[in-house]
């Protein structure tokens, strides 16, 4: 892996650790799909008051499947594949430009100093996990 690379990686992963988000990656979508078809056999089963049971059942259901599976996101951050390593630096590059830096504490300086960069690569990053990784976003409190 580049330095390049290896700097904006690590960028991702500083900036990330400040906004207390957890996230989930593929398995809210089963989650999801499990309580819409308990819901929907509650419903087959027992009419309106069984399409509220299943929801809860189905709820219930997708939170146990979800629950520990939630992540914070520097740490999915540093076990991308190579490849989405790949793409997520050409995203958060496209946002950097033509910046130049020597090392990893001369980007997180520059990036920081500057609130118009800082959240426009902040946006890049969770842009990707949203859209690129369908992932779920959930905020820590």
């Amino acid at each position: 892996m580049s330095s390049s690379m290896n700097d904006v990686m690590q960028l991702c992963r500083e900036l990330s650790e400040n906004l207390e988000v957890k996230m989930a990656v593929k398995s809210s979508v089963s989650a999801g799909a499990v309580t819409g078809m308990a819901c929907c056999a509650g419903g087959l089963v027992a009419g309106p008051p069984g399409i509220a049971v299943g929801g809860a059942v189905g709820g219930l259901w997708g939170w146990w499947m979800t629950s520990g599976q939630f992540k914070p996101l520097p740490q999915i951050i540093m076990a991308l594949p190579q490849q989405q390593k790949e793409k997520l630096h050409s995203s958060v590059m496209a946002v950097l430009g033509s910046l130049k830096w020597d090392n990893l504490i001369q980007l997180l300086e520059f990036v920081k100093s500057n609130d118009i960069l800082y959240q426009k690569v902040i946006e890049v990053v969770l842009d990707f996990f949203k859209n690129d990784q369908k992932a779920e976003v959930k905020r820590v409190i």
